[in-house]
């Protein structure tokens, strides 16, 4: 009889490399793309108040972040001894204690540092991008620090100059502030100078010292030919930067009159040719949404995305989201930029905020850009893994403190970074070995029909979901439809099965299923879940406790990864403060008693399991969960009666499908509270909702629980907290997304619980 080959297991642990970082020889890494890292080290400033990423992520107080990134195989780090915070009074009181010891670490483990001296910032608050004296004091700056550190061989002192200008300069958003083309072109100029001069000021103490210079080259695209001239004008406009280093911008230059027309002297335009400072390295940073489409058909767009140029209106929009072809991406800016410099490049920042999937997809197919070009015979050296440790308030441009997190290669959310699956992506390719994970083998959102937000222009090219599936059990439960939405949405394969197609408590049911459908992971969403009816119906013990052992002994036995979910009434509300999952579970009622029986068989049979406890349900997408229920009385003028004595961690079933979905691709297993953060009684709840929907709170009717006809025992408090870093967004924000996202015309359907 033919034997079926077996899967190797996968599992972020599974390698073939040692589990501590063994640096490489010269030899070793010799002909090969080099892996660099850095992390999101802005620090901008918006009228008075300056905004500091590395305050926000923690790096600027963990050293051992140093030690996490070599791990990588990382040969260079972009290393931020950033002006506003090293000399914000000027070299001569600078503190160097910062740059200090972590330069001396880098030197111990191998890592060569790119210096950075200004990012996205104007400079401390005596300067500014417009400041005639910004290049001298930025200069004067610069050869402090290779006083300071003549070792330093590599140098960005200015990064993204013209993306900075643009934000500082044309868009208002950063200081100083300015709204035109005459402020675009002295913030540019400004920077340019200011690199030169620095340059200059730090090859005087190293004359080897190298550049390497960044900027965003997103492309233009238009929809109709009368437009043509804005998107020549601004694919025109995105070399700057470069032009300017090298000498390029003379007289013939296409935008020498525009220029000198918007505040530009022919003497230092001639100056900067003169004496041209070419970057040694030109660090390309692709992102997709700078790739940029204008369309004049303004009657196929919302009202609020029509503006103009003060010649013709048209919508600037992500090229992505309404052109039928795929964007150039990586590869078309890479070759561009190589042909029209021969010059060596670098991507020199992949960074997607995203779901976790969608993040290790783009910076695998980076690499892979990256890593054809060279074979091809271009002079790419290296891709930069950017915001290792995540990103703050980038959905606002950094413009307001609201603590909006996309994590990097590490969720340093509690405090403590931990790994996420775009970390073991890293570490393989700064290792010269393949990527081995499941999700990777599918297309990016960028890359699916889904991208399109407008009426498609032009055919239609995109690539079909691929890849070994995820099975979902419980095709008729709330979360089983819930978890289906969003791995549409997620590029992710699935098979969402019924309890015909897959009956968890019968072990034949379950090999039939998972032979026939080879899944890398099951998420098991079946089960009980009438907690009153539990207290006398077996089949509460049959579908909560033997059905997750069976699934899990399974799973074991294939190699397959399991989720499975418990609830908060494992614990008998004897806390006064929310529970975590080290606290001792002392169910109240059969239907905890067989959560907290299940959690321990299957973490028994398969302790790679992931067990998610969670509570008290409410989402968009279906008729019978409390809030929706709530305000459709409410609505209705109708008193809602809920109990003011029992305390829970409601959960949004968006948030929770999201977070869970990245921690099953990050690879963690054992237990895991994942509730919305806040800690209410059903009354409050249904008051928030209330007010939230714009309704009377007055109708929400206080009562205790033991008037609300219970037959379960339930704990007076069972609110849920975390200490695995596992960190869900706030009640607040959860509930403002459910009124956004809700479907109120959805037909009902029956909340069964398999």
């Amino acid at each position: 009889m033919r034997r079926r080959k077996r899967r190797r297991r996968w599992h972020p642990s599974n390698t073939r490399r040692p589990a501590v970082a063994v640096p490489e020889s010269a030899r070793e890494r010799e002909g090969r793309l080099e892996l660099w890292a850095g992390p999101e080290c802005t620090v901008n400033r918006v009228g008075d108040q300056y905004l500091d990423q590395m305050r926000y992520s923690g790096f600027e107080r963990r050293l051992e972040d140093l030690d996490r990134l070599a791990e990588l195989g990382i040969t260079r780090m972009r290393f931020p001894i950033l002006w506003e915070r090293t000399a914000p009074d000027g070299p001569a009181s600078a503190d160097w204690s910062w740059a200090d010891e972590r330069l001396a670490r880098l030197r111990e483990l191998g890592v060569r540092p790119i210096a950075g001296l200004l990012h996205h910032g104007s400079g401390p608050v005596h300067t500014n991008l417009a400041d005639p004296r910004f290049p001298e004091l930025l200069a004067e700056y610069a050869g402090a620090v290779a006083q300071r550190f003549p070792q330093i061989d590599a140098y960005t002192p200015v990064n993204e100059p013209l993306t900075t200008a643009r934000f500082s300069g044309l868009y208002g958003v950063w200081y100083p502030h300015g709204r035109d083309d005459r402020a675009f072109v002295r913030c540019l100029l400004g920077e340019i100078q200011g690199t030169v001069l620095a340059m200059r000021a730090i090859r005087k103490v190293n004359p080897d010292a190298q550049l390497v210079q960044t900027d965003d080259l997103g492309y233009t695209t238009v929809a109709t030919p009368r437009l043509q001239y804005q998107a020549d004008f601004e694919n025109q406009r995105r070399w700057l930067t470069y032009d300017l280093l090298c000498g390029r911008v003379t007289r013939q230059h296409p935008l020498w009159d525009w220029l000198v027309h918007h505040g530009a002297t022919e003497a230092e335009l001639l100056a900067l040719a003169d004496e041209p400072c070419p970057p040694d390295i030109l660090g390309i940073n692709s992102y997709i949404t700078s790739e940029r489409f204008l369309d004049d058909r303004l009657d196929l767009y919302p009202d609020h995305l029509r503006g103009g140029n003060g010649r013709h209106r048209y919508v600037d929009v992500e090229t992505a989201r309404v052109l039928g072809a795929h964007i150039g991406g990586f590869s078309a800016r890479l070759r561009e930029a190589c042909e029209r410099y021969e010059l060596p490049v670098a991507i020199t920042e992949v960074h997607l905020g995203c779901s976790r999937e969608e993040q290790m997809r783009w910076l695998h197919q980076a690499w892979n850009s990256a890593a054809a070009l060279r074979d091809q015979g271009l002079d790419v050296r290296a891709v930069t893994i950017w915001a290792a440790f995540g990103t703050f308030d980038w959905d606002s441009l950094v413009t307001r403190e609201q603590g909006h997190y996309e994590p990097g290669l590490w969720d340093v959310r509690s405090g403590e970074p931990r790994r996420t699956a775009l970390y073991h992506v890293a570490r393989s390719l700064g290792h010269g070995q393949m990527p081995d994970h499941p999700v990777l083998e599918g297309p990016g959102w960028w890359q699916r029909e889904l991208r399109l937000l407008y009426p498609r222009h032009g055919e239609l090219e995109s690539l079909a979901v691929i890849g070994r599936p995820l099975l979902i059990t419980g095709a008729t439960g709330t979360l089983g439809r819930a978890y289906a939405r969003l791995c549409d949405v997620r590029g992710l394969p699935y098979k969402l099965l019924t309890r015909r197609e897959l009956d968890i408590a019968d072990r034949a049911s379950v090999e039939a299923a998972l032979e026939r459908w080879q899944p890398w992971a099951v998420i098991n969403t079946a089960g009980y879940v009438r907690v009153d009816d539990a207290e006398n119906d077996p089949r509460n013990w049959r579908e909560n406790v033997y059905g997750p052992e069976v699934l899990a002994t399974a799973c074991a036995a294939r190699g397959i990864r399991l989720m499975s979910f418990s609830s908060d009434l494992v614990f008998d509300g004897g806390k006064d403060r929310p529970y975590v999952e080290t606290d001792e579970p002392r169910p109240l009622c059969a239907y905890g008693r067989s959560k907290h029986e299940a959690e321990q068989r299957m973490l028994a049979a398969a302790p790679d399991t992931l067990v998610v406890r969670t509570a008290a349900f409410f989402g968009p997408w279906d008729r019978y969960n409390f809030v929706t229920q709530a305000l459709a009385a409410m609505r209705r003028g109708e008193p809602w009666h809920a109990a003011h004595d029992q305390w829970v961690s409601p959960t949004y079933v968006p948030d929770l499908v999201k977070t869970s979905l990245d921690m099953l691709v990050d690879g963690e297993h054992g237990l895991v509270h994942l509730a919305n953060r806040g800690a209410v009684s059903w009354a409050q709840l249904a008051e928030m909702a209330a007010e939230a929907a714009g309704l009377d709170r007055n109708l929400v009717q206080h009562r205790p629980g033991a008037e609300l006809g219970w037959v379960a025992c339930r704990p007076r408090y069972s609110a849920l907290d975390s200490e695995r870093g596992a960190v869900m967004p706030t009640l607040e924000e959860g509930l403002v997304r459910y009124l956004d996202e809700v479907e109120e015309d959805e037909p009902p359907v029956p909340m069964a619980g398999s």
